[in-house]
C-alpha cells in the first residue's frame, strides 16, 4: 500500500482505536502454490499485539495459513467521496476542482497460528465474546457446544509490523479542509461523519504542532 507522507499515521494512539472501532476486516494469507492468495472476511479482535479470529473447518484460509504461517490483516473503513466543486472556496473555479475520496486503511502483518484443539478454541471465543458483547451473558462454548466446536477453528495473528493510511485531504490548506469538514457534517452520508471527524482530529493536532 502506497502510504504519501500527508497521508501516514500519527502512530498507534491513532491506528488503534480505528481499528478496534471497525472490528472487521479482510484476513489474507499468500499460502504455497497457489494462483492467489486467499483473502477472506471476518470479525475480529484486536488484543494488545494480537489479532483473534475463528474460521468454519473447511474455509481455505486455515490451510493456507498452515503451509505459509505470515499473513496480513486489512481493516479499512469510514470512508466519504469528495465532489471536485468542494474543493473551491472563495470564489474559486468549482469546475477545476479535484474529486478525491477520504478513507482510512490498515494493514496487520505478522506471523499466524491455527489452534485446532477445542480448549484453544473455546479461549480464544471467550476472548473474543468478552470484547464484542461484555455485558451479555452467554454459556460458555466448551460446556454448551461441544459439537460444533469441533467443526470451526481458531486463528491468532501476532503483529510484527503496522502500515497505516488516514488520506483525509492532508495535501491541501487548512481552509480547504475546515470547508470539507463542514459539507461532510452537512451531507451526513454514511461514512461523511467519520470522515469529518478524522479530518478535524488531523488539522487539530497539525494547528497544536506550530
Amino acid at each position: 500500500m502506497y502510504v504519501a507522507a500527508v497521508d501516514r499515521s500519527l502512530g498507534e494512539s491513532e491506528w488503534r482505536p480505528f481499528v478496534e472501532a471497525q472490528g472487521f476486516g479482510h484476513f489474507i494469507a499468500p499460502g504455497e502454490g497457489l494462483d492467489y492468495p486467499v483473502v477472506v472476511p471476518t470479525q475480529f479482535v484486536l488484543l494488545g499485539d494480537q489479532v483473534l479470529a475463528h474460521f468454519a473447518s473447511p474455509n481455505p484460509v486455515l490451510s493456507a495459513l498452515k503451509a505459509q504461517p505470515r499473513a496480513l490483516l486489512a481493516v479499512g473503513g469510514d470512508w466519504a467521496f469528495i465532489p471536485s466543486d468542494w474543493k473551491a472556496i472563495d470564489g474559486e473555479d468549482p469546475a477545476l476542482g479535484i474529486p478525491t475520496t477520504y478513507y482510512a486503511e490498515v494493514h496487520l502483518r505478522g506471523r499466524s497460528q491455527v489452534r485446532e484443539e477445542p480448549s484453544e478454541v473455546a479461549e480464544v471465543l471467550r476472548r473474543q465474546l468478552a470484547v464484542v458483547q461484555p455485558d451479555t451473558p452467554i454459556a460458555d462454548p466448551e460446556e454448551a457446544h461441544p459439537s460444533r466446536l469441533r467443526g470451526i477453528k481458531a486463528v491468532v495473528l501476532t503483529v510484527e509490523d503496522v502500515v497505516a493510511k488516514f488520506k483525509y485531504g492532508g495535501n491541501v490548506d487548512e481552509a480547504h479542509r475546515d470547508s470539507v469538514v463542514d459539507r461532510l457534517r452537512t451531507r451526513r452520508r454514511p461514512g461523511d461523519l467519520a470522515a469529518a471527524d478524522h479530518v478535524a482530529r488531523r488539522l487539530l493536532v497539525t494547528r497544536g504542532n506550530r
